[in-house]
């Protein structure tokens, strides 16, 4: 078994020139993890939203694999639409084109490999980034020869994301996932130390950038970290990978129960 791979899960990254050959097809769907580089508090790294997003992006593919779907799972998108801790060093943000762009530019690319089917498996929720990725999928949702459709599983006509906003923001649920994904990122004796911070985000606003200092989240986290648990953070995982699988059955029948390779 290749580096990089669980059971039937392959890592884009990891393959071999043959198994590239043998694994990439019309049949094929490729999970990009897209997540930010952003403050998650003093507990979390600042790749918190692109660690989880690839560790939701490997349980899916796991998943797929149990219902005779082959995925690939691409290297992870680690910027996007950041600027609700833009008063914070440390974050990175992209400008919206400018993540369509990337993107579009990897649909492209991949279609010239003949695949077909690309899932944007996203685990950073700030409001602007979330409507870029909407928008995104459907622009380029329709499915037509030669064309890799893009589908956005958290997309509201899809049913929305399982996790808002506000519990992005380093709280207890985001740093559950944490504990149950990669618990050596944890600061765990900060996390305990942790306050709750309760932080109610206003309605977007066009052209104006919110902030967590100005929203009352001095520490750029909302919620309560010292609550978490690996246990809730787990259960919550499988959700969110369940429900990626779930919304590509309901619009790709056709690649389900079919042996892999």
């Amino acid at each position: 078994m290749a580096e990089g791979t669980t059971g039937a899960v392959h890592e884009l990254a990891r393959l071999g020139l043959e198994e590239a050959g043998a694994r990439l097809d019309e049949r094929t769907i490729a999970l990009l993890p897209v997540g930010s580089i952003q403050p998650h508090g003093p507990h979390l790294p600042l790749d918190t939203d692109t660690v989880l997003a690839r560790a939701r992006a490997l349980r899916a593919a796991e998943l797929f694999a149990e219902r005779g779907a082959r995925a690939v799972v691409l290297p992870a998108l680690g910027y996007g639409v950041s600027r609700l801790a833009q008063d914070f060093r440390g974050g990175v943000t992209l400008q919206p084109g400018t993540l369509w762009g990337l993107i579009e530019d990897l649909a492209i690319s991949l279609q010239q490999d003949g695949l077909r089917q690309l899932v944007l498996v996203n685990m950073h929720h700030e409001a602007e980034h979330l409507r870029t990725l909407t928008n995104l999928a459907l622009d380029l949702a329709p499915r037509g020869p030669g064309r890799c459709q893009v589908l956005f599983p958290d997309a509201p006509e899809l049913g929305g994301p399982l996790l808002e906003e506000v519990d992005c923001l380093g709280g207890r649920r985001e740093t559950g996932l944490m504990l149950a994904a990669a618990p050596d990122l944890v600061d765990e004796e900060v996390r305990r130390s942790l306050p709750a911070v309760e932080v109610v985000l206003p309605p977007a606003e066009p052209g104006r950038s919110r902030s967590l200092r100005e929203l009352g989240a001095p520490r750029a986290y909302a919620g309560a970290p010292a609550e978490a648990s690996a246990q809730e953070g787990s259960a919550l995982l499988e959700a969110l990978a369940g429900a990626v699988v779930e919304r590509c059955a309901r619009a790709w029948p056709e690649l389900f129960g079919v042996a892999q390779a």
